[in-house]
Order: C-alpha cells, then structure tokens, then sequence
C-alpha cells in the first residue's frame, strides 16, 4: 500500500509541475493536474489536501535539489573543483527537473508569494555561504578578484536558462528535445567560461 501512495504522489506531483509550469498557479487546475497523472481527482487532495499546498511542494521538490547542489562549497575547497561540480549539478538540475524549474523561476519572478519562509532563509543562507566562499578565494589569489555575487547570479542565469528557457533554445537549435550530449556540451562551455573568466 505505501508502495502505491508513493506511486501516486509522485504521479500527481510530477503533473502538478508541468501544470503549473505551463499555466501558473492562478489557471491551474486540479481536475487538469488529475488527468494529467491519470488519478482520480479526489486523490490530489487526499495526498495534498489543496492546490496552495501542492504547488508548495513542488517548490519545495526543487529547492532541495537547488541546495544539494551547493555541498562543495566550502572555504578550505579548491575552487576549480567547487566550481565544476557546481556548474554540473545546476545544468542536471534544468534537465532532470525542467517543469519544477519552471515553477520556481516564475514564483521568484513575482516576489516568491508562496514560498515557505523556511525555504526562502534556507537558500538565502546558502548564497551567503557560497559568495563568502568566493570572496575568501578572491582575497586569498586564489582566484581572479571577480565579484562573487554577480559570479553567483551569472551561474545561475547560465545554467537554468537551460530549463527556464527551453522553447527559445529548441527554436535555435532547431531540436524538440536536448539530448545527454547537448546538456554535456553545456556544462563544459559553461565550465570553461567561469573557470577561464575566474584565473582558473
């Protein structure tokens, strides 16, 4: 039985992602998000009790991986390393999580009204942490004098644009769908970009 709740809530959540990416919280629907995970209706809220609190956690499924991605962060770290590994799990994030990234960047775009204060102070502790990591780096030679926020916010733009703006990148490249190989071949420029504009 734990096995189909499981089954389901993932369903649902996953749906949820896509309807909220392609509608916004406002149009969105739960008979629409139901359909979309082939569940009956009243199974959205019997996992998620109302659309508020679906559409928190697909917020909340995001940023996790948004804050995981930062681990490497840490003064004592090399930075060409920090800063690889995080280049490369950002561009995994758009690609893995297109729809949730989705959700998240149009929330951020309208002031975050429905992300969890918890959630907010989480991942601005983790910006501070990962600029002051910078900083440090930049006062120790460690890496060109670069200013870490604006570093920071470059990153960030670089890699979601990936999964925030994927009809512009499929009208360019003429693709419906990246493949592994055009996500590899955007972490690698991204990477040598940031290393080389960095001193790294």
């Amino acid at each position: 039985m734990t096995r189909i709740r499981e089954r389901n809530r993932e369903l649902i959540l996953r749906a949820a992602s896509q309807e909220f990416a392609d509608k916004g919280f406002a149009a969105a629907k739960a008979s629409d998000i139901a359909a979309r995970a082939g569940v009956p209706k009243p199974n959205v809220y019997y996992y998620f009790k109302s659309k508020e609190g679906l559409y928190r956690e697909v917020l909340h499924s995001i940023v996790q991986p948004l804050l995981q991605a930062s681990a490497p962060f840490n003064p004592e770290g090399n930075p060409r390393e920090v800063l690889t590994a995080y280049i490369r799990a950002k561009v995994r994030i758009s690609r893995d999580l297109p729809h949730a990234s989705k959700v998240f960047a149009s929330e951020i775009m309208h002031g975050a009204p429905h992300l969890p204060p918890d959630l907010v102070e989480a991942l601005n502790a983790q910006a501070r942490h990962n600029i002051g990591c910078l900083q440090q780096w930049v006062d120790r030679g460690l890496m060109a004098p670069v200013d870490p926020h604006h570093l920071m916010f470059s990153i960030w733009a670089a890699t979601q644009t990936y999964a925030d703006f994927d009809w512009q990148i499929a009208t360019v490249t003429g693709k419906a769908q990246l493949s592994v190989e055009d996500y590899e071949a955007a972490t690698q420029t991204i990477t040598t970009l940031v290393l080389k504009g960095c001193g790294l």
